[in-house]
């Protein structure tokens, strides 16, 4: 009988040590499946480009600088769904910005 209580007593170990395994790991995986965080602390612009025909441009975001990045970013959306980032200090971005803000 008390072979039987040794016995077991590794696999209860065994089978908790599961279940905190999986205990830790669905919310990571929800998080992960989920919609994409907002308050995102990094820069989303790796590379941009110097500027993009006005026509294909369905919308353009500007993000100052700030705590999540220190430079101003530009993510253009295009007709086709597509975003890409432009660099601000680029002349046809700023005559790109100025158009989409007077329309």
């Amino acid at each position: 009988m008390a072979r039987a209580a040794t016995a077991a007593a590794p696999r209860a170990l065994r089978l908790l040590g599961a279940a905190l395994l999986l205990l830790l790991l669905v919310p990571a995986g929800r998080r992960a499946a989920g919609a994409p965080v907002v308050a995102e602390l990094r820069c989303q612009c790796l590379q941009t480009l110097q500027g993009i025909h006005l026509k294909n441009i369905q919308n353009v975001k500007v993000t100052p600088s700030g705590p999540h990045c220190a430079q101003t970013e530009v993510i253009a959306t295009l007709k086709n769904g597509q975003e890409v980032c432009l660099n601000p200090e680029a002349p046809m971005v700023k005559k790109i910005i100025n158009k989409m803000l007077n329309k």
